[in-house]
């Protein structure tokens, strides 16, 4: 099966990196998710935070930052390809709030990794440089 390909909204803010938990999870994933047939990533970032958190990302802002790749959690060892992008909120956006099935939000450092899939390890490992200790 080809690993399932998502995306990622890196959002660090205070040395913190915003997570999310959707109802009924028990650990913390990057703000995103799967890509729709026919959008791109940048349509899908900007559609998925929206759907999640209330907030309107600037589409000409959307710019790649890296993949990472690992065993999906719950998903019975099927691989996740998650395409992490940086994007900035449009002017006057909300704050980001938990909407739709996201239940909390967190911001993590790399302390927080035993509350992440193992994808979510490696955005924090990607981002140890500008994340608090």
């Amino acid at each position: 099966m080809p690993p399932l390909r998502t995306v990622g909204w890196v959002n660090v803010r205070d040395g913190r990196l915003l997570a999310v938990r959707t109802t009924g999870k028990d650990r913390f994933f990057m703000p995103g998710g799967k890509v729709e047939p026919g959008e791109s990533d940048a349509e899908a970032l900007v559609r998925e935070i929206h759907e999640e958190l209330g907030v309107r990302l600037d589409p000409t802002s959307v710019r790649p930052a890296f993949v990472a790749e690992a065993p999906g959690h719950g998903l019975g060892g099927r691989v996740v390809r998650m395409h992490c992008m940086y994007a900035e909120p449009v002017p006057g956006s909300p704050e980001p709030a938990p909407n739709a099935e996201i239940a909390e939000l967190a911001w993590l450092t790399p302390a927080d990794a035993h509350r992440v899939p193992p994808a979510g390890q490696i955005v924090l490992d990607r981002l140890a440089g500008v994340l608090s200790a």
